[in-house]
């Protein structure tokens, strides 16, 4: 086992979510996987495909997301076809559309070993991630645990969940004592002063037999109700069982209902370089800044008194800025947005206001 380009490796991509805080540049109709968010050429979708084809076919790669997103998946990613993209009718968090995922996977192959990952995260140090990802692939053959990988805290940021590690253990693959919630500013940096916590990056990996276990023991009705479908899976007659049985599924994440309740979690710290690009302030972060650190993407600017502005245009326009600091500046084709970078995290409940004044037009 030591290459990824076997039959028995899969991924999974998590691309179902709106991403609500990079309004008004992603929108129900085009989230911001879809989205060249860094001026790259790619998507973030598209980066995330071929960091994953680089170790292992790309025949072995499913995309989860909401059936809406289906023709951006196909135009996006011209490899995959039409029965790799496993369809969601309905918004339900990230245990049924994993739990039905690793189903399809394991009626293909009963030794399969899964990565989840989301579709949305910035890793540059590709090799590093490899590495990484094979350490962790190897272990979940040899053992029958479930594993995640754990980002190396920065910062004592309060927007990450945290994972709690064995404080003893000086193996690379750590027992993890517990998940913590999002923290408030005090808890975070205890978090980081001790030492044995991680960011949680939402990176999984198991073979599909594990997880299947851990769904029947820990979330036996959710279970039982896509086992139903079984001999349906992966036939022209699984759209017509998803559409009947997804709507009945709990709305809940792969972390409340398996992760935090089972004891043979595992964790391994990252040894790449992540970015969750979940915010403007995010993406202000990674991208390279002009001498007053403003961040810019696609725009031609003229900047006068401005500082620590991230400055986003979906066309190469002029933007001239003066007198402003600490601000997201946003233009796209029908929406202007300038508001206070300190005040980001109220961008998603903004939506829903404007969603309500203007009903669906600019969300």
């Amino acid at each position: 086992m030591n290459t990824l380009n076997s039959s028995n490796y899969y991924a999974v991509i998590m691309a179902g979510g709106i991403g609500s805080r990079f309004w008004p540049v992603s929108t129900t109709q085009f989230p911001k996987q879809f989205h060249d968010m860094l001026g790259t050429g790619q998507s973030l979708l598209q980066k995330t495909f071929r960091r994953l084809e680089k170790m292992l076919p790309s025949d072995n790669i499913q995309i989860l997301t909401h059936e809406r997103y289906l023709d951006l998946c196909l135009e996006q990613l011209p490899k995959i076809t039409e029965r790799q993209v496993v369809l969601e009718p309905a918004m339900r968090n990230t245990a049924p559309c994993i739990l039905l995922s690793a189903l399809k996977i394991y009626k293909q192959n009963p030794e399969a070993l899964m990565l989840v990952a989301p579709s949305d995260h910035w890793i540059e140090d590709e090799a590093a991630f490899k590495k990484d990802v094979e350490l962790c692939f190897n272990a979940c053959a040899e053992k029958d645990i479930l594993m995640t990988l754990g980002i190396q805290p920065t910062f004592p940021n309060t927007g990450y969940g945290y994972i709690e590690s064995d404080s003893q253990s000086i193996s690379e693959i750590k027992q993890v004592q517990r998940f913590r919630e999002k923290p408030d500013y005090e808890t975070a940096k205890q978090f980081l002063a001790e030492g044995n916590f991680l960011w949680n990056a939402g990176i999984f990996l198991w073979s599909v037999e594990n997880i299947l276990n851990a769904f029947k023991k820990y979330m036996p009705d959710l279970f039982a109700l896509f086992n139903e479908g079984i001999e349906l899976l992966n036939t022209p007659s699984e759209k017509e069982f998803i559409a009947t049985h997804y709507p009945k599924a709990e709305n809940i994440s792969i972390d409340y209902g398996i992760m935090e309740k089972s004891t043979q979690v595992f964790v391994k710290k990252a040894t790449f370089d992540w970015n969750d690009l979940g915010t403007w302030g995010a993406l202000h972060e990674k991208l390279e800044k002009d001498a007053k650190n403003n961040a810019i993407v696609r725009a031609t600017s003229y900047l006068k008194d401005a500082s620590e502005n991230m400055i986003f245009s979906t066309s190469e326009k002029l933007i001239v800025i003066e007198g402003l600091s600490d601000y997201i500046v946003v233009d796209k084709e029908n929406v202007l947005l300038i508001y206070p970078k300190n005040k980001e995290q109220n961008i998603k409940s903004l939506l829903t206001e404007i969603s309500h004044t203007f009903g669906e037009k600019y969300s």
